[in-house]
């Protein structure tokens, strides 16, 4: 991938001026928290982010775009989970919302989890998160407010579709269809796509995830309180990693696995992070993400 989009490029200078903040990640973090909110009690998660931040504004070759979309992840799963914990304390009965046998579809990433799951959800009696529910997890809103956050997750597809054209190719977003848990955990896979974060991987390697789960939960009872129940289906190809974390919280889920060639999986999650990196990286290194795709 030789060359950027007209619009990264120009998005890119217009940036420049305000990426010198990532040589003071720790201020940037405080001014995000303030604006997210902290809910009591959660002093363990927020740190967890304040590493990961400052870990991500080391990253080599990282662009203004990318700091921007550092800064911007950080904030939406701070802003999110200020949000849910805030909604169970003011209404405590969305943790006993059962979220029943739920179906997970796992899977070494390219290897059509994206379309079993849209399949899968086609049913009436089945319930799939949307994207745009996934990048703002919330209550029933008032019309006005849906057509709101349902436009901030077109914006969103929009943007990716303006900087990596050809990611459509790859995993098509759309802000009102069924999207993957990876948006809602707390610390999935996304910061890879983005730029090489040594720290943040060997960090990622060593986690319990269960907590991360038991936040997917809530994110899942709070989409579902006030709301006709329907047997959920879930997806990410994180969760085969995890296993032993998502059935300790989801003990009844039903696992679909899917498998394909691991030589042709591999070229082909290697062509994916290379077209999301290539949004946040300049020069994309190719070779690092041959050797470092699979190492955890």
């Amino acid at each position: 991938m030789s060359s950027s989009p007209l619009a990264l490029t120009l998005a890119n200078l217009a940036l420049r001026p305000a990426f010198g903040s990532r040589r003071d990640p720790g201020r940037i973090f405080d001014r995000i928290v303030v604006e997210a909110g902290e809910a009591p009690g959660d002093r363990q998660f927020v740190d967890d982010f304040r590493a990961l931040l400052g870990w991500w504004a080391k990253a080599e070759h990282l662009t203004p775009v990318g700091w921007q979309a550092a800064q911007s992840h950080v904030r939406r799963h701070l802003t999110n989970r200020a949000r849910v914990r805030r909604l169970i304390a003011e209404h405590p009965e969305i943790e006993q919302e059962p979220i029943d046998k739920p179906v997970f579809v796992v899977g070494l990433p390219r290897t059509a989890t994206t379309v079993t799951h849209s399949v899968l959800a086609v049913s009436d009696e089945h319930r799939s998160p949307l994207l745009w529910e996934l990048l703002a997890p919330d209550l029933e809103l008032p019309p006005r407010q849906r057509r709101k956050a349902v436009t901030a997750g077109r914006r969103m597809v929009q943007g990716t579709d303006l900087f990596a054209p050809r990611f459509r190719d790859i995993h098509a977003m759309a802000a009102e269809g069924p999207e993957e848990c990876t948006f809602a955990l707390p610390h999935a896979l996304m910061p890879f796509s983005q730029a090489r974060i040594p720290e943040y991987r060997e960090w990622h390697c060593a986690r319990d995830f269960t907590a991360d789960y038991r936040h997917l939960k809530q994110v899942y009872q709070v989409l579902q309180y006030g709301r006709p129940r329907r047997r959920w289906m879930l997806k990410s190809p994180m969760h085969l990693e995890n296993l032993d974390a998502l059935r300790t919280v989801f003990p009844d889920a039903t696992i679909v696995w899917c498998h394909r060639d691991p030589v042709t999986v591999v070229a082909s999650f290697c062509s994916l992070i290379e077209h999301g990196m290539a949004v946040s990286t300049r020069p994309v290194d190719l070779t690092g993400i041959g050797a470092t795709c699979w190492t955890c």
